[in-house]
């Protein structure tokens, strides 16, 4: 065929080659570095010491190994494996080897239990890194966190095994069921709710019978969830001769034979995929008593308020990937002759979604401070005890509505799982209910209130340090003051009806409080216009006169 007689399809370019006006895969940058509100909290709170490492943990969170990790790691989610091929009971899990990566990972950067090891802004410098980490993939922080909580309920009694702590605190993630002793690692779960009780776990049916007076019983029962199965020791309340009681047991004991620790099934969740929850079935399993009996609430109460501490935490983490892919997707998506970050209605939802996200990171810095700064005393120690448990209620709720609006800022390409939006969403609930439901944290805050007035007065004093910067502002925290005196007037029943509504205005004046004083002056303005006086029900309902176009810019990771 000559050139004239050519077919002129010849010539063209096969149109299915070239996609126009996608963006860029948001990867391979500093995630930590990207997050300007994360980068100031931290600063502030004494980690500059930090920046470095947690660049550098930023770096590997941002790029594309570390996220085709959590894809795998979420795409072959933990098999149970009940019998050997000789029919052996051996009740193990299964992991993808991207698990192994990513919880090595956390573990070599300090994001378990290192922080008690000590050092400048520790918990501070440990909070940013867990956040950092935590926008890559979300289901491995569950055994990261219980380990890090877990320390602080060994160290409520002295006389636990010494050798414990140790691996806990280490920085070498060691998989594998064998004694403590020969592990350069370890990793802690939890069973504590059982099916008839839920989060009333003072209806726990488990039975310990003691062995002899140092400590050691065998426990009998079924627990309805069991964190990270595969974990090298757990923290079980069991009913004990004295009442609920709180043992740690281990999986190996230390004569390397396995403790009898039952898994019946692996839960099928909503999300948190990548990680194992198991139904567990106790048979004379031996465990070791952590405090005395008929405390076992008391006992595990620090490691509650570490853990919930995370809850919060993971959520400002979930809410910042999801911020970051919905700024970026619009920064590069085109649509009706501009780009979407520069449409006026996507700028007010984009900003809303940022104000959002830099007031939860905000605060879960903040409740780290307040633990890792002993020099501040007890004033300190108040704010965190009532801080986590509001946070705790209003960040994890929040971080559900801020997905699903991400979600809609891509499109349709938010709703297919290759986005890894999907994910984000069905991550977001756990938080809220892990560590207690809504309700459980705001019954929480109201009997810290009645019982605590110091608890009261740490978190007001900390608001108040921002009186006279807003007037909108000042109106909220005058209401809330008010609030919180005719609490102490209320009946019970009634103060429980109000319960959500009281701990929603305690967060968002805590927030707001944070944000007149450390954040630029637009987000702190959007945050008091929309949160403290008359807010819309959905995001993208910021009043006219915020400058929506700073707070986007500032809250975009600028790559590509």
């Amino acid at each position: 065929m000559d050139q004239q007689t050519a077919s002129p399809l010849a010539e063209q370019t096969d149109p299915y080659q070239t996609v126009p006006n996608q963006p860029p895969p948001l990867r391979d940058y500093d995630s930590f570095a990207a997050d300007e509100a994360l980068v100031e909290a931290v600063s502030r709170h004494g980690g500059r010491g930090s920046l470095d490492s947690l660049s550098a943990l930023g770096r590997l969170a941002g790029s594309a190994k570390a996220l085709a990790w959590a894809e795998k790691a979420n795409a072959h989610p933990p098999v149970l494996r009940t019998f050997d091929r000789y029919g052996n009971r051996i009740d193990e899990v299964e992991f993808h080897p991207a698990w192994h990566r990513l919880m090595d990972a956390a573990v070599s950067h300090g994001l378990a239990g290192a922080a008690w090891i000590g050092g400048p802004a520790a918990h501070v410098t440990r909070a940013a890194g867990f956040m950092v980490w935590s926008g890559t993939e979300s289901g491995h922080g569950c055994p990261i966190s219980m380990t890090y909580a877990g320390v602080a309920a060994l160290r409520a009694d002295p006389e636990v095994d010494p050798t414990w702590e140790p691996g806990l605190t280490s920085h070498i993630y060691d998989f594998g069921l064998r004694p403590a002793s020969e592990k350069a690692g370890l990793v802690c779960g939890m069973a504590m709710t059982e099916k008839q009780g839920g989060s009333d776990v003072r209806a726990n049916t488990t039975r310990a019978v003691p062995l002899d007076a140092a400590g050691e019983y065998l426990l009998t029962g079924h627990k309805w969830f069991c964190s990270a199965p595969m974990s090298d020791l757990f923290l079980v309340l069991a009913q004990a001769p004295d009442g609920l009681t709180c043992f740690v047991v281990p999986r190996v004991l230390s004569d390397g034979t396995r403790n009898p620790f039952l898994l019946q099934r692996l839960k099928d969740k909503l999300g948190n995929r990548s990680n194992a929850s198991a139904e567990v079935v106790f048979d004379r399993t031996w465990g070791r008593r952590l405090g005395p009996e008929g405390r076992g609430v008391a006992t595990i109460i620090e490691m509650v308020g570490m853990t919930r501490l995370d809850c919060v935490s993971g959520s400002a983490a979930l809410m910042r990937r999801a911020v970051a892919e919905a700024t970026h997707h619009a920064a590069h998506r085109r649509a009706f002759g501009s780009a979407l970050i520069d449409k006026p209605l996507m700028q007010n939802v984009l900003a809303d979604l940022a104000v959002e996200s830099e007031a939860a990171t905000a605060l879960a810095i903040r409740l780290a401070a307040a633990f890792d700064d002993d020099g501040e005393g007890e004033a300190d120690r108040a704010l965190h005890r009532l801080g986590v448990a509001v946070g705790k209620y209003w960040v994890t709720k929040r971080a559900i509505a801020v997905a699903a609006e991400a979600l809609e800022c891509l499109g349709g390409n938010g709703y297919v799982e290759e986005s890894g939006m999907p994910r984000l969403l069905r991550e977001a609930p756990v938080n809220s209910v892990w560590e207690g439901s809504g309700n459980v944290n705001a019954l929480d805050v109201l009997r810290a209130l009645s019982r605590e007035a110091e608890a009261a007065q740490a978190l007001i004093g900390e608001a108040a340090l921002a009186r006279g910067a807003d007037k909108r502002f000042d109106a909220a925290l005058l209401e809330l003051e008010g609030a919180l005196s005719r609490l102490r007037e209320s009946d019970q029943d009634g103060a429980e009806f109000q319960a959500r509504r009281l701990v929603e205005r305690l967060a968002t004046v805590l927030q707001g409080s944070l944000l007149l004083r450390f954040a630029p002056s637009p987000v702190a303005d959007a945050f008091c216009a929309s949160r403290l006086a008359d807010g819309g029900a959905t995001f993208g309902t910021l009043p006219p006169g915020v400058d929506a176009k700073a707070i986007v810019e500032r809250a975009r990771p600028l790559f590509g």
